[in-house]
């Protein structure tokens, strides 16, 4: 799904950007260009980053295990 129609940033493409290491909005907007045209749509990618950083870090959990 879009995340940012502006710059036709997927969910897809932040949560690659956080796999390469992005871990703030102001990286995946430099990394993606999500919310850096009109910013209508920096809450859901600040959601978006929120749910890629948790599973990020469920899955570093359960490699600890």
């Amino acid at each position: 799904m879009y995340v940012c129609i502006c710059n036709a940033v997927t969910e897809s493409d932040i949560e690659r950007a956080v796999d390469e290491g992005c871990n703030s909005l102001h990286q995946i907007e430099h990394k993606t260009g999500a919310s850096s045209q009109c910013g209508s749509c920096s809450c859901d990618v600040a959601a978006c980053l929120r749910r890629s950083l948790e599973r990020q870090m469920g899955d570093a959990e359960a490699m600890l295990m």
